[in-house]
């Protein structure tokens, strides 16, 4: 995530101070604005060695590992906070990265593209994949393994019994909480 008005409004999300594990942490950007602006600790998880090298510059603690290989190296909620800022869409095994975020921290938050968001909508109608600012590849490059949207998350939370605890979009910088599903370009949910 590159956007400075998403990213600070993700950022508000997490309590001054949390402890913080950031799966999926690209460059470490996120994790080191949580670490200079809210005082946060903890570590980035990310796989590719160009983003762990970026890491590591930035001064983010980071360890490189597959999600798919699951979480079996934390404890029970051993942080306050679990982010999978745009990383849901990537995964294979998302519904155990949920359940097992939930386990490691006192709360996740989750963000990623909401493919129910008008645009989207309307190129689909019209006989093409939608690419936009937050979809940005077309249906043959892209490196999403799935779509999503914000209702469609709601109904695996309650599947897999996890509290949310705050849901809305983002659109622009802007919180969207009137028709997210339809209106935001962005789905956050926040849970337990």
């Amino acid at each position: 995530m590159s956007d400075p008005l998403v990213m600070q409004a993700l950022a508000n999300l997490v309590p001054h101070g949390s402890r913080v594990l950031d799966l999926g942490c690209g460059n470490g950007a996120f994790l080191s604005l949580l670490q200079s602006q809210r005082g946060c600790t903890g570590y980035g998880v990310e796989i590719d060695d160009a983003n762990v090298l970026a890491c590591v510059q930035r001064g983010v603690s980071v360890i490189q590992l597959n999600l798919e290989q699951g979480l079996s190296m934390f404890d029970d909620q051993s942080f306050d906070v679990v982010l999978q800022i745009d990383t849901l869409q990537h995964l294979r095994n998302a519904e155990t990265m949920l359940r097992e975020t939930a386990r490691v921290g006192r709360m996740g938050v989750v963000a990623f593209p909401n493919f129910a968001h008008w645009p989207n909508r309307w190129s689909v109608l019209t006989g093409r994949m939608p690419v936009t600012k937050r979809l940005p590849y077309q249906w043959y490059d892209t490196p999403n393994i799935r779509v999503g949207t914000y209702s469609d998350f709601a109904l695996l939370a309650q599947k897999n019994n996890l509290r949310i605890t705050d849901a809305f979009g983002l659109h622009q910088g802007r919180v969207i909480r009137h028709w997210p599903n339809w209106r935001a370009a962005t789905a956050v949910f926040t849970f337990q």
